[in-house]
């Protein structure tokens, strides 16, 4: 049986009448890690906010390890780890100092956590380095290892990569795989960088404008992202109908800037290439190709228009 660490039901956010959120139901499962993937302002950070408890929901509720009522998913808090929006540091402070104090104030009594974190996050030779001095990059891994405080559950991280190098980058996938095999840790990041959650993410939530467009899995999208004939010509409607009368198929797809998308026939190309030749058609690209994140992710939330 599947154990859920988190639903969210009919989840509304409303600011001065106006949506931010619409009807949001999501469902986490334990072990995962979950991409929230939308554009600026789609309502991701106001989503992770309110599953944090930093904001409260206009309508529906939230489900939190099986608990229902507010006061059980407040208690049940504790067991989260988040770095949303921005790090929580104090500039003055050290990393270690800095860790010292969000310990205290949480009532974790070990201090040996304080340099396995250091260690995890990379930042374990910083010294006595004030955080105020640290570039983007290294207060991201900062964030990160409050974050973690606590040995959460369930992981919500803001755009955690932003400003990492391409070492960085690497070194914080590495460690939120490893988080979520060996500790069977849920994680919920976004991320502006597709291609990279596309290495880490075992799943994917769209959302767009404040609705929740699509839920999918690495192998769903996978699937809908395999390779196929890409078609470029001056009448697509025209050849859509050879694709079906004279090859038969409709396993095709003809995108917003017009070119078509052929699933079937990859080993045939040549045919495919002669029929549409034979039927007087200009051809200006013809290619084998398979879809990006980025394209599927405009093609769900639809079209380049909304780039």
């Amino acid at each position: 049986m599947k154990e859920y660490i988190l639903k969210t039901n009919n989840l509304t956010k409303s600011y001065h009448g106006v949506n931010v959120l619409q009807s949001v139901s999501v469902t986490l499962e334990a072990g995962k890690i979950y991409g929230l993937i939308g554009q600026n302002g789609a309502g991701k950070t106001t989503l992770m906010r309110m599953i944090a408890g930093l904001a409260f929901p206009t309508k529906g509720n939230i489900e939190l390890f099986g608990k229902k009522d507010d006061k059980s998913v407040q208690a049940e808090r504790k067991r989260l780890g988040c770095m949303i929006e921005y790090p929580s540091f104090i500039p003055y402070m050290t990393a270690q100092e800095n860790l010292t104090y969000h310990r205290v104030i949480r009532g974790i009594p070990s201090k040996t956590i304080e340099n396995e974190l250091l260690e995890l996050v990379g930042l374990s030779n910083t010294g006595k380095k004030k955080v105020k001095n640290f570039s983007l990059g290294m207060k991201q891994r900062l964030g990160i290892s409050i974050a973690l405080l606590g040995e959460p559950e369930l992981l919500i991280l803001d755009e955690p990569i932003n400003g990492l190098d391409p070492i960085g980058v690497v070194e914080i996938r590495n460690l939120l795989i490893k988080l979520c095999e060996e500790r069977q840790m849920t994680i919920l990041i976004s991320s502006h960088n597709l291609p990279e959650l596309y290495q880490v993410a075992t799943d994917y939530i769209i959302i767009h404008q404040g609705i929740i467009k699509q839920a999918i899995t690495l192998r769903e999208l996978e699937e809908n992202c395999k390779h196929h004939i890409l078609i470029g010509c001056d009448q697509p409607e025209k050849l859509v109908s050879i694709l079906e009368t004279q090859l038969g198929t409709t396993n095709y797809k003809v995108m917003p800037d017009k070119t078509v998308k052929l699933y079937d026939y990859l080993d045939e190309k040549e045919l495919v290439a002669k029929t549409i030749f034979d039927n007087g058609f200009v051809i200006t690209d013809y290619s084998i190709q398979g879809d990006t994140l980025e394209n599927y992710f405009i093609s769900i939330i639809g079209g380049e228009g909304h780039v």
